[in-house]
């Protein structure tokens, strides 16, 4: 049997961090899980066109930052700042704290992962052949700037009557290695023959640990001190 862990989850606390950072005991735990389950489902509710990849969430005493990157920052961001505020106090309300909304923008959305796989189900949505879309995909991707890229897609696949899992490959994407940068998206497709899964995966290129402090003791030490 194949054993598979989510690229991300395998490289926390390595390469990669955390999408929520705070701290709570058992009891306060559950609530706060389930806080920012509603925090980033209303997001998304109230901004669906607004190429949300990514929403990390950072807690203190009274305040709750929440960082949004988006490929389209004036979708989020409204006219004169409309919308935004308007998404502070939804959100104030909801968590009983002052609320502060960070906005960043992805420059290069062919390199984001959790995009690629939204745009791939949205064209599989709108009944665009999927061996075309994932080939158009790579190859985007690839004059993007990517060292490689891997996209799959799994369910009824142009209407057929057995699900199966087709995918498209360019370049290297190794999963084994740690120090490797890869991102990875997931995206459902609602289709009138039902639902199709969408992966992605990016690797970026490896990135380098940082070199262990070495301290010396002993008569090393004792010498430097003469």
């Amino acid at each position: 049997m194949g054993q598979k862990t989510h690229p991300v989850g395998f490289r926390l606390g390595f390469t990669k961090t955390w999408h929520a950072k705070w701290y709570a005991n058992h009891k306060g735990y559950p609530l706060l899980l389930k806080e920012d389950v509603a925090i980033r489902d209303t997001i998304r509710g109230r901004l669906r066109d607004a190429a949300i990849a990514r929403i990390d969430i950072e807690r203190s005493a009274n305040q709750v930052t929440v960082t949004i990157q988006t490929a389209k920052p004036g979708v989020v961001i409204g006219k004169g700042g409309a919308k935004v505020e308007e998404l502070r106090q939804v959100l104030g309300k909801m968590t009983g704290k002052m609320v502060k909304v960070n906005i960043f923008e992805i420059r290069y959305p062919e390199l984001d992962a959790y995009l690629i796989a939204e745009n791939v189900a949205q064209q599989l949505e709108r009944r665009v052949s999927f061996r075309k879309v994932l080939k158009q995909t790579v190859q985007r991707s690839m004059k993007a700037g990517a060292k490689g890229v891997r996209v799959a897609v799994a369910g009824r696949l142009g209407g057929a009557e057995m699900s199966r899992r087709e995918w498209e490959r360019e370049g290297r994407v190794p999963l084994h290695t740690l120090r490797a940068d890869i991102e990875f998206g997931r995206a459902t497709a609602k289709t009138t023959f039902g639902t199709i899964g969408v992966k992605a995966w990016i690797y970026k290129g490896d990135v380098e640990p940082t070199p262990r402090q070495i301290t010396q003791t002993g008569p090393a030490t004792a010498r430097a001190g003469a």
